[in-house]
């Protein structure tokens, strides 16, 4: 597509590039274009969710920051910083999960008439994106940011008609928390289902939920949803981002002679480069290498590429000095989830400032495509940035390839 000459600034801090396409006053919405990953996709904003925007060069302010429109997008601010009551909290989810998001009855329903609403919790058969609701929302909602809010409409469709069974109403809870956590980053509507859906620390949706505590500002109440005898490995990632390495540290040890200890590793490893303990962040990820065993070869692969690239990227960090690398574009590649992951980073006037995801295979990349690419341009650095929710691998890739791309702009 050509320069973007339009911006968007939603109400949670993510700024986007592209162009406006239609705008409809009436419907308090508009149609916006992007280049993501490769890829021109177009996608329909409400009003309520974005500040402002620059068109045609002006800039226009939509809806102001406030207390209430900024509440489901704490991810955005540091949640440490935030210091919100239990009740605060409470209250938040409660008022959330209670209305309907504004755009929810605007929003055309796009699926395959051949869907089965039905949605057996077994569906039996091979694999139908056109069948299968969990499989359509997997192959073709997630990896499609324009089919996300239709997606989730279809869910809420889905628990109208599940309304008398509690199994299939149970597991509607979960993947609609799951959509509003890592498609929108919404986490108070997340929590809201995650809750009904009686989400618990051993299983990753209850470290969602802690997740979505510790966003909205309560950094106890994410604690004390981790606490059991048997919590999920992927606490381990979110223990770092909430400042508790040492607890992060611990868990891990719980993973060491599992079958999820390549898992553990990365997330500890993760973690302790979060927390700026890049020594003992190295030795997590080489134990990675040194065990040199997974589930299969495809597995293997996967978990040695990440860990070789990110003790690469530890060993960058102390000679990347953005303020001593010449202007230009700069490209590296890193290992993600689905394969190689290349950003293209460029500096000018001793500043980054642009870092662009242009190849990647990944389909579950949520908002990291924008999110961290967006971090690491307002903190001008590839340290302490937060993994996006949900797509911590994609984050980590997109880090890392930043740090080697600068690398190769560094004086050696």
């Amino acid at each position: 597509m050509a320069q973007a000459a339009d911006k968007i600034e939603f109400v949670n801090g993510t700024e986007l590039d592209g162009k406006i396409l239609q705008i409809r006053k009436a419907d308090k919405e508009f149609d916006f274009e992007t280049d993501i990953g490769g890829r021109t996709i177009s996608r329909t904003y409400p009003y309520d969710k974005v500040h402002a925007v620059t068109f045609g060069g002006k800039r226009f302010v939509i809806t102001p920051k406030t207390t209430a429109s900024t509440a489901s997008s704490s991810a955005n601010s540091d949640p440490n910083q935030l210091n919100r009551s239990r009740g605060e909290v409470l209250q938040i989810i409660e008022q959330a999960g209670r209305q309907p998001p504004s755009w929810l009855a605007s929003t055309p329903m796009n699926h395959p008439a051949s869907l089965d609403l039905s949605w057996p919790l077994k569906p039996g058969g091979p694999w139908n994106e056109s069948k299968n609701v969990g499989q359509y929302i997997w192959g073709r909602v997630n990896p499609n940011p324009g089919r996300w809010h239709s997606g989730i409409k279809l869910v809420h469709q889905c628990i109208n008609q599940h309304q008398n069974d509690p199994k299939l109403l149970k597991r509607d809870f979960e993947k609609l928390g799951q959509m509003y956590f890592e498609l929108l980053q919404d986490y108070p509507r997340a929590a809201y289902y995650m809750k009904l859906a009686g989400a618990a620390p051993d299983k990753q949706l209850g470290v969602h939920l802690a997740e979505c505590y510790w966003r909205l500002g309560n950094k106890s109440m994410a604690l004390q949803a981790l606490a059991g005898r048997s919590i999920h490995f992927d606490a381990i990632k979110l223990l770092g981002d909430m400042g508790e390495a040492d607890r992060a540290v611990r868990l891990t040890a719980a993973y060491a002679n599992s079958n999820f200890f390549n898992e553990a590793f990365l997330n500890a490893g993760d973690a302790l480069r979060n927390a700026g303990r890049y020594d003992e962040a190295i030795q997590y990820y080489q134990r990675i290498l040194d065990l040199d065993r997974a589930r299969n070869a495809e597995y293997k692969k996967r978990y040695h590429g990440r860990a070789r690239d990110a003790i690469q990227a530890i060993r960058l960090f102390d000679k990347v000095d953005v303020t001593k690398i010449a202007d230009g574009t700069y490209q590296a590649t890193a290992t993600a989830y689905a394969g190689p992951l290349t950003v293209d980073v460029i500096v000018a006037d001793a500043r980054i400032e642009s870092v662009k995801v242009v190849k990647h295979k990944d389909k579950q990349f949520y908002a990291a495509l924008t999110d961290t690419p967006r971090q690491i341009i307002e903190k001008q650095t590839v340290k302490d940035i937060d993994g996006t929710s949900g797509a911590t691998i994609t984050s980590q890739a997109i880090i890392t390839a930043t740090a080697m791309a600068l690398g190769k702009g560094s004086n050696p």
